[in-house]
């Protein structure tokens, strides 16, 4: 009986990789840390021709800083790796510049505004208004204006945001036909409308109706132009929520006005108040429709149904055509009141939706 001898046979092809693409020991890729060191490198060399050609704006060493950084991660990628790869890193890196580019200009307005406004920004400036200081002295404060921003915001929001959600639910649950077709079309018309022509609109009413300039008429004005932003970011929301949760309810026998009551609109409520916190927000820095409707104010007027008011927008304007440095920190301190008080409204309104929202499963 003879035994069949089994021999081995050597195979001389390289191994590969898992995936069966490059070889494993002769494929190559860049560090993790590579778009840094690109990035130090294109920044040292940006500066160094922005230098060695006299340039003095620091926006024309970022672009040349930037498109070296392009330039440098795809040659660099098609030359250590692949050509495939270098595209996506090109794109990559593409994505990072624009993404720098947008945040640039964001970060050093609120760098300058905060660096400005702390310094005239206290206590005093916060409780005193501007009765009987003149534009150059160095004192007076905010706080009729702050009154006149949180009564004029608050009232159009109390009219639109209801109006808004309405309008949104009829759209996405009910609208049907012509009147859908023809409530869509004048939202979308009144998105692109110019505050200044909301203004004009009231202010005709007013000549009309010979009603007296006050905070509520400026509160009319910036409800015009806040309705289309909730029933627009309303409406994107409630068609989010999944079709399976309003079947699942019908099926259980409950009234459609109930179900989108308890299920649809507390599913929804993060993105609604987000909308109307954006909505809140877009009308906030509004002045044209104050200057026109309002007239302003030096005085402290809590009364928005009766009398001239103020709003920070407006004393902003105010202040900056002062012309005075007194003034021009005043505007400074300001901005940056109008700004915390955006800000603080978006984490309320943040808190709200987690408090507000669904509870998870356990």
């Amino acid at each position: 009986m003879s035994h069949a001898t089994t021999t081995e046979v050597q195979d001389d092809r390289p191994r590969t990789s898992p995936d069966n693409r490059e070889p494993a020991l002769s494929s190559r890729s860049l560090p993790r840390w590579s778009p840094l060191g690109f990035a130090a490198v294109s920044i040292a060399l940006g500066v160094g021709v922005g230098v060695a050609a006299g340039w003095h704006s620091r926006v024309q060493w970022g672009m040349v800083s930037a498109l070296l950084f392009l330039a440098l991660s795809y040659v660099a990628t098609t030359v250590v790796e692949n050509k495939r790869q270098a595209k996506d890193r090109l794109a990559t890196s593409l994505v990072w510049v624009c993404f720098l580019i947008a945040v640039v200009p964001l970060a050093s307005l609120l760098w300058t505004t905060v660096s400005r406004g702390s310094e005239r920004l206290d206590g005093y400036f916060l409780t005193h208004s501007m009765a009987g200081v003149l534009g150059s002295e160095d004192s007076g404060g905010v706080y009729h204006a702050l009154i006149g921003t949180l009564e004029q915001v608050g009232i159009a929001t109390v009219i639109s945001a209801p109006l808004g959600l309405l309008t949104a639910v009829y759209l996405v649950e009910y609208g049907k036909g012509a009147l859908a077709r023809s409530v869509t079309f004048f939202v979308d018309v009144m998105t692109g409308i110019p505050s200044i022509v909301a203004g004009l609109f009231i202010l005709s009413i007013m000549l009309i109706a010979s009603i007296e300039p006050s905070g509520l008429m400026g509160a009319l004005a910036l409800t015009i132009l806040m309705i289309p932003v909730v029933v627009r970011s309303t409406e994107e929301m409630l068609k989010l929520v999944p079709n399976e949760l309003r079947e699942a309810s019908l099926a259980l026998g409950i009234p459609k006005w109930r179900t989108i009551l308890k299920v649809v609109l507390p599913t929804a409520i993060g993105g609604i108040t987000t909308g109307v916190m954006l909505a809140i927000a877009r009308i906030a820095g509004e002045t044209a429709p104050i200057i026109l409707l309002v007239f302003g104010s030096q005085l402290i007027n809590t009364n928005p149904f009766e009398g001239a008011q103020s709003s920070l927008p407006f004393y902003i304007y105010e202040q900056y055509k002062v012309g005075e440095a007194a003034s021009y920190d005043r505007a400074w301190a300001a901005a940056l009141v109008l700004i915390a008080f955006v800000m603080i409204l978006n984490l309320v309104a943040r808190g709200i939706a987690r408090w507000k929202a669904p509870k998870s499963g356990r």
